[in-house]
């Protein structure tokens, strides 16, 4: 079970540490499994993550991990093609998955009594996805993620910004330089061939990592998990990646039209990789800028001169490295050049003056928060299940509660303004600017 501590007075002592009892073991296939009791609800969730984001893809040859997001719902050798999803909603369950640059994830939540069923069809797509794979198969999804494409990054407002910068940020042949959907040229290229080729080097259980919370018995469902997990043929770790340097030593700037009506401002910068040092301060700092309607840059911008339509910013934690991005559109009427002055300034203010001790504890205080919520959950993204694999990933440790707490709760408002300072140099950033079709005018 997990045992939290509640909020205390600013007097009162420091909350207790997180207790999370798990189970880790390694089956003779390589396949890491972790295993919580939590008997709050009859509930558990199996999660499972391959090691393997766009990352792991090479030029020409971009999508193939998430393309696999779709190709894991298709049917497997003993689930015949449209069952995965019925026989789980049959059982109460549901699942879901998703792709990123670093890994891809994938999860089940099912009354406990279904647990054999989540663990069959997980361990089923695992081991035996090839044997009912075709290129019928394969064609369809690859049309089914042309079309996402089309959706949420060529036909969505502002769609093209992210990958316009990440091309910005990242060299050519830097394994975050490419969208994690991947390129249009390159999905229609794929052959077959290439796409068997992608899951036998990455979707192995020696690349994988299971983690099953919830209402369960451990020795129970340790049993049930080499049962169904154990067959599995093992494969070959993949060779580790050839990572190029990414470094800006200027400001880059970018103009590009969208089907918009007004224009926006992209700032970003490379920073830390996640829970490197400076990745928790450049959380706060956002925060401090654009966190609630007291925040620095939406109280001046938006609150107050109402110049700005909206603003915000985010430290965009990876495991290679970061990037840090302040966004902004101005009202009707005024310009991206008016907005870009404010934002200069307001980071200048926090580059040279410490914050107040009040603005860092208001973040701090949304990070716990926002942490202590996620982990009420068992299943789902961010959910118990999913953090101990995200943690076992990044760290090594999948008990990294109170290590990744501790990082923003030693933070002081000097460690903010020097991370600040640091890592968010108004002479080497990207610049982008997205104007609508027709009317340049608006660029500045």
């Amino acid at each position: 079970m997990l045992a939290l501590a509640l909020a205390a007075p600013a007097a009162a002592q420091t909350p207790a540490p997180i207790q999370l009892d798990y189970t880790q073991f390694t089956l003779p296939n390589g396949l890491r499994v972790i295993l919580h009791e939590d008997h709050s609800v009859p509930l558990v969730s199996v999660n499972v993550w391959y090691h393997v984001g766009s990352a792991r893809e090479k030029t020409g040859r971009t999508g193939f991990a998430h393309l696999f997001e779709h190709l894991m719902f298709m049917g497997s050798g003993h689930v015949p093609p449209g069952e995965f999803d019925s026989w789980l909603e049959g059982a109460g369950g549901n699942n879901n998955g998703s792709t990123s640059n670093d890994r891809t994830n994938y999860w089940i939540n099912v009354p406990s009594n279904a647990l054999e069923l989540a663990l069959f069809l997980e361990s089923d797509r695992m081991g035996y996805l090839l044997d009912t794979m075709s290129l019928k198969t394969v064609d369809a999804q690859r049309d089914v993620v042309k079309n996402e494409r089309r959706q949420r990054v060529e036909n969505e407002p502002y769609g093209m910004a992210d990958v316009v910068l990440n091309e910005m940020l990242f060299p050519e042949g830097h394994p975050y330089h490419w969208p994690v959907i991947g390129y249009m040229p390159d999905l229609t290229a794929a052959s077959y061939d290439d796409v068997v080729a992608f899951f036998k080097t990455y979707y192995a259980p020696s690349n994988a990592s299971l983690a099953v919370a919830g209402d369960i018995d451990t020795a129970t469902a340790r049993r049930l998990v080499e049962k169904w997990f154990g067959d599995v043929k093992p494969g070959a770790r993949p060779d580790p990646m050839a990572i190029p340097g990414a470094a800006l030593s200027s400001v880059k700037k970018q103009t590009i039209t969208d089907r918009v009506q007004l224009p926006r401002l992209y700032l970003a910068w490379l920073t830390p990789a996640l829970y490197a040092p400076g990745d928790a301060a450049l959380d706060v700092v956002s925060s401090i800028l654009t966190s609630g309607k007291n925040s620095r840059l939406y109280k001046r911008l938006v609150y107050d001169l109402q110049i700005a339509q909206s603003v915000q910013a985010f430290q965009g934690s990876m495991a290679l490295a970061s990037t840090f991005v302040i966004e902004a559109t101005p009202r009707p009427g005024h310009t991206i050049g008016e907005l870009q002055t404010i934002i200069d300034e307001e980071i200048a203010r926090l580059q040279t003056e410490a914050p107040a001790t009040r603005e860092v504890e208001r973040a701090l205080n949304q990070y716990e928060a926002s942490f202590y919520s996620r982990m009420e959950r068992v299943g789902g993204f961010g959910g118990k299940a999913d953090q101990l694999n995200a943690y076992y990933t990044n760290t090594g440790n999948p008990d990294w509660f109170n290590e990744d707490l501790a990082r923003y709760r030693s933070l002081s408002p000097t460690d903010v303004r020097a991370a600040a300072a640091q890592f968010l140099p108004k002479d080497r950033r990207v610049e982008l600017t997205v104007v609508p079709e027709g009317n340049p005018g608006q660029r500045r």
